[in-house]
């Protein structure tokens, strides 16, 4: 299949990019590196079924010939990003979905769409299945994200049902691994960076509240499987496991040798509780559950991390 990737040059789409390639699909890459990074697809120069086109996707998409598959990808996707860039988030979840949709009812592509756990916000039910319809403050600071993800998922399921199109979405939860950038204010990487700088390690809150932490080959390989599914609503791909804040941080600092403090700071507005995904529909269509323990992808993620700031 020919593909087209949207932000194959961030965390998750280059190692989509990888997948498919690996997959014997051809890919065409496309990314503006607001918030990608060229590194991420530098070993793929040269490659014969790789094609990469820098262009916002916010603006027209100009393309010829045919197309199999759009997994539309980009955007800020970390809160340091989308409160930075929140004109960008919106314009990309609004307006760039709207062109990958338009491109793929004109090719007859299957549109694929990363959407996210945000859409859950600070969720009152626990876990978050995916007819949870969630607890938003659309006018908060984080709101950019929530609703140019919400956006995407009603107007992607708009294009589904008027226009019958050929549709998929996927709702991400936490996921980490090699390719996160070092200051992109995630908590994995936050604290990785901090623990291997000897820099206080910052938690927010009393560090109670919990999260899941899916690593990003599993992550990858069920968003595969829901590409080639025939499932057009959306499904969430997590890892259930559940972890305290407190906990991942107390786990990051013994498996640097960090002698970092923990340093508490007050809790972001609308920063979630609790986020811990229902993959119920998952393991039923796809056969898909994690099988990376987080210990063990935390050992690849701080290699990767030592060789980056090492560098």
């Amino acid at each position: 299949m020919k593909l087209l990737v949207t932000g194959a040059a961030g965390f998750l789409g280059s190692h989509l990019t990888d997948r498919l390639l690996a997959e014997d699909h051809s890919v065409v890459g496309m990314d503006n590196f607001l918030t990608g990074s060229e590194r991420n697809l530098a070993h793929l120069a040269g490659h014969p079924r790789f094609e990469f086109r820098r262009h916002n996707v916010a603006e027209f998409i100009p393309w010829k010939g045919p197309l199999d598959g759009i997994f539309h990808f980009a955007s800020p996707a970390s809160p340091v990003d989308y409160l930075q860039l929140p004109i960008q988030t919106l314009k990309v979840g609004s307006l760039g979905t709207h062109n990958c949709l338009g491109l793929a009812r004109a090719t007859g592509a299957r549109f694929f769409l990363a959407s996210t756990s945000e859409v859950y916000g600070d969720p009152l039910v626990h876990p978050q299945p995916e007819s949870y319809w969630g607890n938003v403050n659309p006018i908060g600071v984080r709101g950019v994200y929530d609703e140019a993800k919400r956006f995407a998922e009603a107007i992607t399921m708009a294009y589904h049902r008027f226009h019958g199109l050929e549709t998929r979405i996927v709702r991400i939860f936490n996921t980490y691994g090699p390719r996160m950038r070092p200051h992109d204010g995630r908590v994995v990487s936050n604290f990785i960076v901090q623990a291997l700088q000897g820099e206080p390690i910052t938690i927010y809150g009393d560090g109670s509240q919990t999260r899941s932490f899916c690593y990003v080959s599993d992550l990858i390989d069920g968003i595969y499987r829901l590409f080639r599914s025939e499932r057009s609503e959306p499904l969430n791909v997590g890892n259930p496991g559940e972890f305290t804040v407190g906990e991942l941080a107390e786990l990051v600092r013994g498996m640097t040798g960090s002698n970092s403090q923990l340093q508490y700071r007050p809790l972001p507005q609308d920063d979630p509780r609790v986020r811990k995904p229902d993959i119920t529909a998952a393991r039923a269509l796809l056969g898909w559950e994690p099988v990376v323990p987080l210990r063990e992808g935390l050992v690849e993620t701080i290699d990767y991390f030592r060789k980056v700031l090492g560098g």
